[in-house]
């Protein structure tokens, strides 16, 4: 290979991974939703230009700065929890990023491969959408930081009820390679046409709610225990932990419904009969449902699920309804590689410490499970990293739901932006849909959202605190909540067919 066309792939490749890396400041909690779109247009001038030649490796770096500098916060469980040395567990958070850079490696090449460069716009929106698809789908998915998420904030925002967070992906990826070609061809007009009219149409559309509140309002508290995660699953600590959850709680019987976070109890289900009939009683007595995470597993067939519970009032009534394997319960679907279940687990189990972590393991609840009641209030629920998969969540939202619960423990990730970055995709999905989320966790960030995913009130990380509010309830439905993905497949498949069939056309 000729030395200076080395110094050129190399200087490419940083170049590449120093645009990726800026995406980080668009996701919460710095929030500069501007960014992002200038360094799409970065990116795309490049991959036009000298990434031309090598499509793959400019992705792939890119794909490493954006995850690399995104999802670092990952590297604090692996160091902290994993039980692996510094140079292992940077070496396992590199995978991790190389892995993920994968995807938009793909989308560089067959973009590169197939399509003329004038017709990129129209190409690019379809080839985002699956190899986005194909990252949030393989080994269970992990569709973190996908490129929506930083609009919330932004003019693009508007567009979240209409076309999800997928759709304003699209729009992001369409508008910069658009403006890229404008002004390659110094069409300066069209440039700012191309930016101005999304922008200005996602105001006017913020301004309009597609779900309209009641009028009723829910009195609700969220517990958030604050146990250290070195803690959480040592036997002698789960004695303690319970009670102080129900120390906790017990200024607040009178609330409407009451939320525990993942895994609160921290002792097997079928160990702790007396403990939860204890909760259903007291709670059934005051009038209110209450909500927890706690771990089941069937010592008859060796699975283990972790799991949301309904004990309390089921309907009003002041009696409870708990009973072991009763229906009023949620099993996680969506299984964290690693943390909840071991690919390859016959190869790698007993490797090292992080690939024998306490409860990773589990088994996959239905893609498609009732909602869990509580005191006549009905709540589709997630858990922990579940609320970045959109169509998961509207397979589960029906016209009686009332809120969207996410509980969470994300004590594994310490005082990093990870977190916040998972608040926000909460916030996300409350936009899309129109309706409130109410986010418990074991250490912060608890929070309640709005219909608009706005915050009406949280509680400090790092805090032994309990949240209340009154939480209003919504009906109807978003156009995104009704319709999902199919207009944007269905135009990115008819821009798709353009780019593949113009050029063989006198229309250049």
């Amino acid at each position: 290979m000729p030395k200076n066309k080395a110094v050129n792939r190399y200087a490419l490749s940083l170049a590449s991974l120093a645009l990726g890396a800026g995406l980080t400041l668009g996701y919460a909690p710095f929030s500069q939703w501007y960014l992002v779109p200038l360094l799409l247009l970065g990116f795309f001038a490049l991959l036009s230009g000298p990434g031309r030649a090598f499509p793959f490796l400019t992705g792939l770096s890119f794909g490493l700065g954006w995850f690399g500098a995104g999802v670092s916060w990952v590297h604090v469980s692996i160091a902290d929890f994993g039980g692996l040395p510094l140079l292992g567990s940077l070496s396992l958070m590199l995978l991790l990023c190389l892995y993920l850079a994968l995807y938009p490696a793909l989308a560089s090449w067959l973009l590169v491969r197939f399509i003329k460069l004038p017709y990129w716009p129209m190409a690019i929106p379809l080839i985002w959408y699956v190899t986005e698809w194909l990252r949030g789908w393989m080994l269970t998915g992990f569709p973190w930081l996908s490129l929506g998420y930083s609009q919330l904030h932004g003019p693009l925002g508007g567009w979240l009820p209409i076309v999800g967070e997928t759709g304003v992906s699209l729009l992001l990826v369409l508008m910069a390679s658009g403006v890229m070609l404008l002004l390659r061809q110094r069409h300066w007009l069209s440039a700012a046409l191309l930016v101005v009219v999304p922008m200005i149409s996602g105001v006017v559309l913020d301004g309009h709610s597609w779900t309209k509140a009641t009028g009723k309002h829910a009195d609700v508290v969220m517990v958030q225990g604050n146990i250290k995660q070195e803690l959480r699953w040592v036997p002698e600590q789960d004695g303690p932990t319970m009670r102080k959850y129900l120390e906790m709680t017990a200024p607040y019987w009178d609330a409407d419904l009451i939320i525990w976070p993942e895994a609160a109890i921290p002792r097997l289900e079928p160990l702790v009969p007396e403990y939860l009939g204890e909760l259903d009683e007291i709670a059934a007595e005051n009038g209110t449902g209450l909500i927890t995470g706690i771990v089941n597993y069937n010592f008859e067939t060796r699975q283990a699920f972790n799991q949301l519970i309904g004990v309390g009032s089921l309907h009003g009534e002041k009696q409870g309804h708990y009973r072991y394997m009763h229906t009023n319960r949620y099993a996680k679907h969506h299984l964290l590689p690693i943390g909840e279940f071991i690919p390859l687990e016959d190869w790698l189990r007993g490797l090292a410490p992080i690939f024998d972590l306490p409860m990773s393991s589990f088994s996959r609840g239905n893609f498609e499970q009732n909602n869990l009641i509580a005191n006549d209030y009905r709540l589709a629920p997630a858990i922990c990293f579940e609320i970045a998969f959109p169509e998961q969540m509207r397979a589960n939202l029906h016209p009686y739901t009332d809120f969207i619960l996410t509980v969470s423990n994300d004590a594994w990730f310490g005082r990093s932006h990870g977190p916040h970055q998972h608040l926000e995709i909460a916030q996300v999905r409350a936009k899309e849909f129109g309706i409130p989320v109410l986010r418990a966790t074991n250490n912060g960030i608890t929070a309640v959202i709005d219909a608009n995913g706005q915050i009406i009130a949280k509680v400090p990380q790092f805090e032994d605190a309990v949240l209340r509010a009154e939480v209003p309830t919504y009906r109807g439905d978003t156009p995104f909540g009704a319709y999902g993905d199919l207009w944007i497949v269905l135009l990115s498949l008819a821009g798709f067919g353009l780019a593949l069939w113009l050029p063989r056309t006198d229309w250049i």
